[in-house]
């Protein structure tokens, strides 16, 4: 009973860490190209930051080992480097979107 307990506490917790991605709106898509002006490649999902003309997004990407399977590498995500994010827009944060697919000079990579 006590490894049930503790198991369903366990995973309450990691439920509630990880937002769902019902809070961002599928019917705004959004198709960005700026530099990265930095990233992260870890658990649960990597994420960039994005200068465009107009704003600085934070982009959430997928987890480091589904980027990886399907050809983006850490190395691809450096800062400086140009990029185009198709995704949608969080629905409270107004810089914050998450991405469907990177696109890194010549390769696309789909996220979901």
């Amino acid at each position: 009973m006590k490894r049930l307990l503790l198991l369903t506490a366990l995973t309450a917790t990691t439920a509630l860490a990880h937002h769902g991605w019902s809070e961002y709106d599928a019917q705004k898509p959004l198709n960005l190209t700026g530099t990265i002006e930095s990233s992260t490649y870890e658990q649960p999902h990597g994420t960039l930051r994005l200068k465009t003309a107009d704003a600085t997004w934070n982009v959430v990407l997928a987890p480091p080992s589904r980027m990886e399977s399907r050809g983006l590498a850490k190395s691809m995500l450096a800062p400086g480097q140009k990029a185009t994010v198709y995704g949608y827009p969080h629905r409270t944060k107004a810089d914050e979107m998450r991405a469907e697919r990177v696109t890194i000079g010549e390769k696309t990579t789909e996220l979901r």
